[in-house]
């Protein structure tokens, strides 16, 4: 935009000839050769574009001859003349920053075409001069000479002739184009900006924006005094494709001079990247059979370089087929969408299951000469079809099924089919299509094997049927695919043989049920209750037996079934439910081996009036004086209606007391009241019959005898205690003696327990006439320790204590020990005896003791050595060794001879016997 006296002066350097490189090689171009003269065209323009406005143009070379070439664009906002003029179809509003379409050329005759790319970049209004730059010229009013053919002036303001300056629109700065991967040298000079203003003051030039001071950063550089612009290294199109600048000029103290004016660099697309296909390996599927032309799959590449030029479009084509059967073609891609579809027939997957295909994808339109190239595999695997429907291996089966079995599996069927095995193609059906009217059989899927298992469902009779001649298909899941006839083999016939079985004979009426009276004598035939063998092909006989009467009321022939009654049949019998009476009866024939049926028989009993009514309640009692204290009664009877209530409630005439005394009223057909008739009966008990009479025909009557007890009442009608008492029978007399029945047995118990008391006390005198201080039959006593003598200070405290060891005494072989050793572990053979024995048992006592003492050889004598308790090395007091007893020689000691060895050594001592 120009809004100072000066102008920016853009110079443009020639990057490219009209020669491209391509993979290092020159291509020339051939003289006459149909085309745009670009690969690509850039303008600026206005956010809105009104209809009708001219964009830019574009300029085809065509050659002699070429007549008819038309244009044509694929977006639907723009259209574009016959000479090239690119304008708006209608009123458009550009969205974003630039918008891309492409403007072919097509030649009507030989259909050839051509693509060119059209890039609108929104900017200030602008008008575009196509990728040719435009001249600068002189200022009128200035003393320039012509700028170079590379040096744009984007702000000019030019003078008219009275030499006033006039606004001019602003001059289209077209972008910037930059191979990438340039070689360098580095840095590489792009364009010279510089403003008018320079010869008369100092310019400073600089550029912002992504690439110079914001990152990427310094990949572009301007002078800033000759306004020389430069790229610094080898640009790359796939990491970014343009950069947007912008040119400032300010003067030496950082005052603008100029706006600032937009670049747009477009680095230029070179063919560096190959195609890369999205998957190394693609799986796709066809059915066998398809006809040409079936879609399978698309394999899909793409290509890093810029995919609107060549250097990005990607063509492909298959390299190998294998196995190449039944053609070595048998399926196509397309060059563009990468779709594979198939191109002959014969496609069977029973023959060949399984396609390798090598996918290759190459740039630049497919060249093979200069694009570069990547290849990818496509396995194609052929699903099955129902083409081969399935066939019986034989044209006729048998089996053989005994009667009446079901679930039985009675033949197998097999079937061939060459699809894919466990598939519904594949997966065998089986039908009956005649021959099994019934439903007897069906035909099971053995999932494993595809076997159809002919399977008895409903039982069959030999009786009825003595063979099944089956008529069966056999089909898969799936339908058979178009155009595919079910063979002949798909029917085959089953030949089914039914062998007889022995049938247990059956009741045809079971549960029978009869209807009689109850009461029938004993004897009469009720019914004949016979069975059927359907066994019809064999005699035999058919025997009948009881096998549940539980009153054991009936009788049945055992030949021909009749029911005959064994006991008068009771309809109020515990045996009967709802009125009927249920027995089972068994029905056996001779056959090997025998078989039985079970039949049961109802009796419905008809009841009758055999049942007299008895009366309720069969106690009461009434107060002695009339009041409304009365006697409800009514009966029950056995029978049910109509041999039951209305019943009638009456008094005897004889005794002639009970009516005088008692009156009945009549409360409805089933209650009556009791009550006295007479204003006082003494109290006591008394027996009131009367007689009761049903409803049924003829009815029946009973005397029954209610108890009334009569007592004397309190204002409430309540019985007194006593009046309960004295109506029970019993007077005061016999109430006297009760009570004194009951205190003498108090006072024999009593005197049972103080005898009891005596008698125990007694015993424990008896038990003590020996003091047990003064006994000293063989116990151990315990004496108080009183410690050692005057010279106990010494003494061993080890001897006051139990021994450590006992083993001297352990050790003793087992034997009848002595009484007087201390016990020290249980021996069963000899009872514990109690420490005071009883005064009459001590001669067997010392006895025991006695016999103990001699028969222990290891126990010492009592007249050994037996240290009690040690008091002490010495006393002061001396011996009492030397102490002799006053009557030692008037005492003789010669019985103690007759005592046992054990008494020896003391015999000899005191009964004068000489020690060697």
């Amino acid at each position: 935009m120009t809004i100072g006296s000066g102008m920016l002066l853009l110079l443009l350097l020639p990057f490219c000839g009209s020669a491209r490189a391509h993979n290092g090689d020159l291509t020339v171009r051939p003289t006459c050769k149909p085309g745009f003269s670009e690969e690509d065209y850039t303008a600026l323009i206005s956010q809105n574009i009104m209809e009708g406005q001219k964009l830019l143009k574009v300029k085809f070379s065509d050659c002699p001859g070429n007549n008819g070439i038309r244009f044509e664009t694929n977006n639907l906002d723009f259209k574009v003349r016959t000479d090239g003029t690119i304008y708006a179809a209608r009123q458009v509003q550009i969205p974003l920053k630039q918008t891309v379409f492409m403007v072919t050329a097509w030649d009507r005759q030989t259909l050839e075409r051509w693509e060119t790319m059209v890039r609108l970049l929104v900017g200030e209004k602008t008008q575009h001069n196509g990728h040719k730059q435009q001249k600068g010229k002189k200022n009128a009013s200035t003393d320039f000479a012509p700028q170079p053919s590379d040096t744009l002036i984007p702000w000019r303001q030019p003078q008219n002739s009275n030499g006033l300056r006039r606004q001019k629109r602003d001059w289209v700065i077209p972008p910037i184009n930059v191979p990438e991967n340039s070689r360098g040298p580095f840095p590489q000079q792009l364009v010279r900006i510089r403003s008018d203003k320079d010869s008369e003051i100092h310019i400073r030039y600089s550029i912002t924006g992504v690439g110079a001071d914001q990152p990427p950063m310094e990949v572009f550089s301007i002078d800033p005094v000759s306004g020389r612009m430069y790229v610094t290294r080898p640009m790359d199109r796939e990491e970014r494709a343009s950069y947007h600048l912008r040119a400032h000029a300010v003067d030496m103290n950082g005052n603008k001079v100029e706006n600032p004016i937009d670049l747009y660099i477009y680095v230029i697309d070179m063919n560096d990247n190959r195609p890369e296909f999205i998957n190394q390996v693609y799986n796709g599927s066809v059915d066998e059979g398809s006809k040409p032309g079936t879609y399978v799959m698309t394999v899909t590449a793409n290509d890093a370089d810029d995919s609107t030029t060549a250097n990005g479009m990607v063509r492909y084509r298959i390299v190998t087929q294998t196995p190449q059967s039944p053609s070595q073609n048998m399926f196509t891609i397309n060059s563009e969408t990468g779709d594979i579809v198939t191109v002959a027939a014969g496609l069977d997957r029973e023959k060949v299951q399984q396609y390798t295909v090598i996918v290759q994808a190459t740039d630049m339109e497919g060249n093979l000469n200069y694009g570069l190239s990547n290849t990818a595999t496509a396995i194609i695997t052929v699903t099955d079809v129902n083409d081969n429907p399935p066939e019986f291996t034989a044209s006729t089966y048998s089996g053989e099924v005994p009667e009446n079995r079901v679930e039985v599996v009675v033949a197998n069927l097999t079937v061939m089919d060459r699809d894919q095995p466990h598939s519904p193609n594949w997966n065998a059906v089986y039908r009956i299509i005649s021959g099994d009217p019934s439903g007897h059989f069906t035909i099971r899927t053995d999932p494993v094997t595809n076997e159809g298992m002919v399977t008895v469902v409903k039982a069959v009779d030999y009786e009825m049927n003595r063979a099944f001649m089956l008529t069966v298909m056999v089909s898969n899941q799936a339908p058979l695919a178009s155009g595919i006839q079910m063979s002949f083999q798909s029917t085959a016939g089953v030949t089914i043989s039914v062998t007889d079985l022995n049938e247990a004979p059956y009741f045809p009426t079971n549960h029978k049920l009869i209807r009689l009276e109850e009461g029938v004598p004993t004897g009469t035939a009720l019914t004949t209750f016979s069975a059927v063998d359907p066994d019809r092909f064999m005699q035999q006989a058919v025997r009948y037996s009881k096998l549940s009467d539980p009153a054991n009321w009936l009788n049945i022939n055992a030949t021909n079934g009749q029911i005959t009654t064994a006991a008068v049949l009771d309809r109020e019998s515990v045996y009967i439910k709802n009125n009927v009476y249920e027995a089972t009866f068994l029905a056996a024939d001779n056959g090997i081996p025998p078989a039985s049926g079970t039949g049961t028989l109802q009796i419905y009993l008809i009841d009758i009036n055999d049942n007299a009514p008895e009366l309720l309640p069969k106690e009461a009692q009434i107060c002695e004086k009339p009041n409304l204290n009365v006697i409800n009664i009514t009966a029950a009877d056995a029978d049910i209606d109509p041999n039951v209530g209305p019943f009638v409630f009456e008094l005897p005439s004889v005794p002639s007391a009970v009516r005088k005394n008692w009156t009945i009223t009549r409360l409805n057909g089933d209650y009556a009241q009791l009550s006295l008739r007479i204003m006082y009966l003494e109290a006591g008990m008394y027996d009131v019959p009367i007689v009761v009479t049903d409803s049924g025909n003829p009815p029946l009557y009973n005397t029954s005898i209610i108890k009334v007890k009569v007592c004397p009442c309190d204002e409430n009608g309540d019985c007194t205690t006593i009046g309960a008492v004295a109506a029970a029978g019993l007077g005061t007399g016999a109430i006297i003696a009760i009570l004194i029945c009951i205190i003498i047995l108090l006072t024999m118990v009593l005197l049972f327990v103080v005898w009891m008391k005596r008698r125990e006390k007694e015993r424990h005198t008896k038990q003590l006439l020996i003091d047990p201080e003064d006994d000293v039959r063989d116990n151990i006593l315990k004496y108080d320790e009183e410690g050692g003598g005057e010279e106990d200070q010494d003494y061993d405290l080890s001897q006051l204590q139990q021994p450590e060891t006992m083993d001297h005494v352990l050790n003793k072989a087992p034997g009848v020990r002595r009484v007087d050793e201390r016990p020290i572990g249980a021996e069963p053979q000899y009872p514990i005896r109690p420490v005071i024995p009883h005064p009459g048992d001590i001669g067997d006592f010392i006895n025991e003791g006695l016999r103990a003492a001699d028969n222990d050889p290891t126990a010492p004598p009592y007249d050994s050595l037996l240290v009690f308790d040690y008091e002490g090395s010495g006393s002061t007091a001396g011996s009492v060794s030397s102490l002799n007893s006053s009557s030692s020689g008037d005492q003789d000691y010669d019985y103690l001879n007759d005592w046992g060895p054990r008494f020896k050594k003391l015999a000899d001592m005191y009964g004068g016997g000489e020690e060697d």
